[in-house]
Order: C-alpha cells, then structure tokens, then sequence
C-alpha cells in the first residue's frame, strides 16, 4: 500500500514538474514585440533626451496599451486600443489622487480592480486583461507627487497611450498585408459568477493584499496587488498554482539579474535601452512559458517604477523589497484563487451577493 502511495506521489510531482517546465509553441511573429519595445522605449529615449526621464517613465507607463492590440480587422481593433487607453487614463488618474488620501487607497484600489474585471470579463478581454490597468493605479498611488502635477502625471500617461495607439496603427497596417485578421465573434451572455461573483472575489483579495502590505508597513508596496492579481487570475486551480509557482521561480531569478544590472554604472540613456530590450525579450517569451518571461518582467518593473531614484539607495534593498512584495502578493493570490474555484465557497458567498443584487440584473 505504502509504495502504491509513493508511486502515485512520483508520479504526481513529474506530472506536475513536466507540466511547470514545458515551454509552449507559438506563432507569435517577431513584430509584436520589436512594436511593443518601441511603445515603452520611445517615451523613455525622448525623456532622456530632455533630462527628464521621470517625465518618460510615466509616459512608458500608458505604453503598455499597445499590449490589448487584437487580431481583428483595423476598425475593431483601434476602437479597443483607444478604449483600452481611455481605461488605462482614468485608472491612473484615479489612483494618483487617491495618494493624497491615504487611508482610502486600499478601497480605491480595491474598488479599481472589481471595476475593471467586470469589464474585461464582460468583453472578454484577452491577456494581460486586468492586470496593466491596477498596475497603472497601484504606481500613482505610490508616486510620490505635489497636487498641482497631477494635470502634467495624467497628461503624460495620456500622451504616452496616445502614442501606443498610434505605434499599434503602424503596426497593424504592416502586419494585416500577410496576417488575416480574426473575425469579431459576437459575445457570449454575461454570466453573473463569470461577471459579477469572480471580479468582486479578485477585487476583494487585491484589497486583500494591499492591507497587509500596510499592516506590515512594507515601503511602497504598489506590486503587492499587482502579483495578487497575476496569481488570481488562473482558469482553475491548477492554473493558479502554476501561475503561484512561475511567478515565485521567475522572481527570485530576475532579482538576482536586476541585482546585477542595478549595479552597472546607468545613466538615462542605458536605462531605457535596457528597458526597450527587456520589453521585447519579455513580449517574445511570455506566451512560451510565463516563469522564463518574468524573469525579465521583474527587471523593468523595478526600472519602471524605481529607475528615478537610482544610486540614491542600495540595490540590495530594492532587490529584498521586492522579493517580499512578491511572496506576499503570491500568498494571498493563491488563497484567492482557492476561495474562488471552491464550490462551496461560491454556492455560500454567491447566493449572498445574488440576494443584494436586483434580479434583473442577474443572468
């Protein structure tokens, strides 16, 4: 009985490092991720080029837009950028603001990520889905700034997002000659655990995660949620526990490399080839195997959000920062996930939020 035990339990751990370890096929071109670099590069070159790479930094920010390009025929597709970059704006916008009011970021940001998972669940929205719109708000909540430059942050990320949209113009144009685009399927109902139930789950564990960063007065923790949310989103649990587990494996390996780059003697010019560079190795192998693509991704996120204040603190001390932002994220992600793919969890808290909801709007 023992060895059957034992032999199921091997059999298990290979199946499960085999399925962690497999690198996926794709026919991603490598366009999409030279137009991508230069999406988040050309902000940071231009601020560069003025002395004012915080300015570029925040611009390559509403870059990320260029991410939510679909494959479908041109009208449809700048229709969702422009709506993507108007979402991206406003979950900015909203989240520097609520840097002035300390005590309610945790409900804004809580309040942002249910927000917008209904709608990218709504719309079905493809990956990255929620992710690039919470990241944006949890950075300007965590940027420090005087009042009166809100205007110029907002306008910089608006320009920045601006110029994705017009970039994904180009890009579209060169790409549709020998890439027939998909045709727009019509949507599927909106179900009301799918919608509703899933995003307000997800919203409440990033608030979540978001708390305990601040109860364990973690110094700007704005990746906290951001790692929550990339752990939550998996399909079931066994996505969520793969995602748990690349996510971990990925960052405690980029750390060791950003270690190593933060102590490469940068300048504003090197930070943002370094970072177009990082873009377009991250674009190349995320839909291969996630674990390999953050190993890149921790990297410009720590340059992104960070890249003002370098040689004005320890590498180190960014590097351990970060790890336990991570770890933290990852946890409370996991326990998320469980909650939202446990049956009885959802027949319980489901059935309570249908009774506050009118029925008419409940599929």
């Amino acid at each position: 009985m023992y060895r059957q035990a034992g032999r199921r339990l091997l059999a298990l751990i290979k199946a499960d490092l085999q399925h962690l370890t497999t690198i996926q096929s794709s026919d991603r071109r490598w366009q999409l991720p030279l137009y991508a670099a230069l999406a988040s590069g050309l902000p940071l070159l231009v601020g560069a080029w003025f002395g004012h790479l915080d300015y570029g930094l925040i611009s390559s920010l509403g870059g990320l837009v260029f991410l939510y390009t679909p494959n479908t025929p041109l009208g449809h597709r700048m229709v969702q950028l422009m709506a993507s970059a108007f979402g991206m704006i406003a979950c900015y916008t909203f989240g520097v603001l609520s840097h002035f009011f300390p005590p309610l970021i945790v409900l804004v940001l809580s309040g942002i990520a249910i927000l917008v998972s209904m709608i990218c669940r709504y719309y079905r929205l493809n990956p990255p889905g929620s992710l690039f719109f919470i990241m944006a708000a949890s950075i300007g909540a965590y940027t420090p700034v005087d009042i009166l430059l809100v205007p110029l942050q907002v306008g910089l990320l608006t320009m920045g997002a601006l110029l994705a949209c017009m970039i994904a113009f180009f890009y579209s144009i060169h790409t549709l000659r020998y890439l027939p685009p998909q045709p727009v399927e019509p949507l599927p109902p909106a179900s009301f655990d799918f919608v509703v139930f899933d995003s307000v789950v997800i919203g409440t564990f990033v608030g979540i995660s978001l708390l305990l960063a601040h109860l364990l007065q973690l110094p700007r923790p704005y990746w906290v949620p951001v790692s929550c949310l990339a752990v939550i989103q998996g399909m079931n649990m066994r996505a969520v526990w793969t995602r748990q587990v690349h996510r971990m494996a990925g960052t405690v390996f980029g750390l060791l490399l950003a270690w190593a780059l933060l102590q490469l003697p940068l300048n504003p010019w090197s930070v943002s080839l370094m970072m177009m560079l990082l873009a377009f190795v991250i674009e190349t192998l995320v839909v291969r195997h996630y674990g390999l693509a953050v190993i890149f991704i921790t990297p410009l996120t720590i340059l992104l959000a960070e890249a003002v204040q370098l040689g004005h603190g320890s590498p180190e001390a960014t590097v351990l920062a970060r790890l336990i932002d991570t770890v933290l994220g990852c946890l409370v992600g996991i326990a998320g996930g469980a909650c939202l793919h446990s049956p009885r969890f959802r027949a319980v808290v489901g059935g309570w939020m249908r009774r506050l909801i009118p029925q008419r709007l409940v599929s």
